[in-house]
């Protein structure tokens, strides 16, 4: 059964089964605060994972609004507010990095106690990128443990903790990590810790994470043609209900962190959307504004909602099957290639991939074990687990590969 019809076709069910035999599989209480300058893709991606295994999971703001201006001008809107929060036992707590994310988290009085009352009752708690030396290692709830955290920081916290250089490191009951480019590896590990190893091998396979973490990503092109762009490239990333949040999330970070000009859209009435994972995103603007403009790229995520709503969205058709036409680059990851291109056309002659439950909708599948598939304007790629080589992939083609390889080490993708 594929992650995407597991979620979607039987989630009643799934609710069912935890009401009914409450007693003995209660799903896991889960903590994730965020705040202004959280990194997006380190707090979406493991909220998005611990989902996944059915833990319920509460973003918690730690500012004095559910709304939160994440970096790289990624808007979250939180479940909840941090001091909602203080009186709830957690099984979980794991903090996002991000600067001055860190520091937000960090300040937050409400946020310090719960944390070190997790540490004083020996559950879980864990964090990633400039976190754990930054909030942790300041609340000295890291003496005497192994930690890692971002490259920049590790001098701080060599003088809190046993600073060490894993991708991902756990001790005991800490669970640290890296950056962005390690978050998927790190909430995977979390659920191991959560709901054992069978679990996170259950949810870590539809991901399609790379086997061998830290090598430099591959591209594979077929009929190589120049992206044009004037100076900047500007980008329309469409956003809907149902949305695949890491996915959408990965790519617009790593556009921005590329210095293009994304436009985050959405195709519905509202701003906020709702998406797969529960995860309350907030666009630019709506899509009827953003189709008074002209983009040098078109891409969209996935997520089997999300992707329905595109294909049921005519403005976004019309302006994909422009694009197309006047041989300027679009592209789609997951179920979008199959569930949009393929049906209008935008798939006739060229070579793709998408997630693989979703190839066998694909005319052309003589590509489809690819990872990443660019084929002259359109790129194409498979799911949640080859979303920043499908980021890195367009930065490649607006920018060159020198600039994308500059990108993923910065972001611990690939070595540095």
């Amino acid at each position: 059964m594929t992650l995407h019809s597991f979620h979607f076709s039987t989630r009643k069910s799934l609710r069912f089964s935890f009401s009914a035999s409450a007693s003995t599989t209660m799903a896991k209480q889960v903590l994730v605060p965020i705040a202004n300058g959280t990194e997006p893709m380190e707090a979406v991606i493991t909220i998005d994972v611990l989902r996944r295994s059915g833990a319920e999971v509460t973003v918690a703001s730690v500012e004095k609004e559910l709304r939160v201006d994440a970096c790289h001008g990624v808007k979250i809107v939180a479940d909840a507010l941090i001091g909602d929060c203080k009186d709830t036992v957690f099984d979980l707590i794991a903090l996002p990095g991000g600067m001055p994310g860190a520091t937000n988290l960090k300040d937050c009085s409400v946020l310090e106690n719960v944390v070190k009352k997790q540490a004083a009752d020996g559950r879980l708690y864990a964090a990633v990128c400039a976190s754990p030396a930054v909030a942790l290692g300041s609340w000295g709830l890291l003496k005497g443990l192994k930690a890692t955290c971002y490259p920049s920081f590790m001098e701080q916290l060599s003088s809190c903790a046993t600073a060490v250089e894993s991708r991902v490191q756990q001790d005991g009951k800490v669970v640290t990590s890296r950056g962005p480019g390690t978050t998927m590896e790190f909430a995977v590990t979390l659920v191991e810790q959560l709901c054992g190893k069978e679990k996170a091998a259950e949810v870590s396979g539809p991901l399609l994470m790379r086997p061998n973490h830290g090598d430099e990503h591959t591209v594979t092109e077929l009929h190589p043609m120049e992206w044009k762009c004037n100076n900047i490239p500007q980008i329309l990333v469409p956003i809907a209900d149902g949305s695949e949040e890491m996915e959408a999330i990965m790519i617009i970070d790593i556009l921005r962190r590329a210095k293009a000009n994304v436009v985050v859209a959405s195709v519905g009435d509202n701003l906020e959307i709702l998406a797969s994972r529960k995860v309350k995103l907030v666009a630019d603007m709506l899509l009827e504004e953003a189709a008074k403009f002209s983009y040098d790229l078109i891409v969209l995520p996935g997520g089997l909602g999300g992707a329905q709503a595109f294909a049921n969205a005519d403005k976004l058709v019309s302006l994909l099957k422009q694009q197309a036409e006047s041989n300027k680059p679009y592209g789609a990851i997951c179920a979008s290639p199959a569930l949009v291109l393929e049906p209008y056309g935008l798939l006739k002659g060229k070579k793709g991939t998408a997630f693989p439950a979703m190839c066998e909708k694909l005319t052309d599948q003589s590509v489809i074990e690819n990872r990443v598939v660019v084929d002259g304007n359109l790129i194409t790629s498979r799911g949640p687990g080859t979303s920043m080589e499908f980021g890195l992939g367009i930065v490649d083609k607006f920018f060159g590969r020198a600039k994308a390889l500059e990108l993923a080490k910065v972001m611990l993708f690939v070595r540095q």
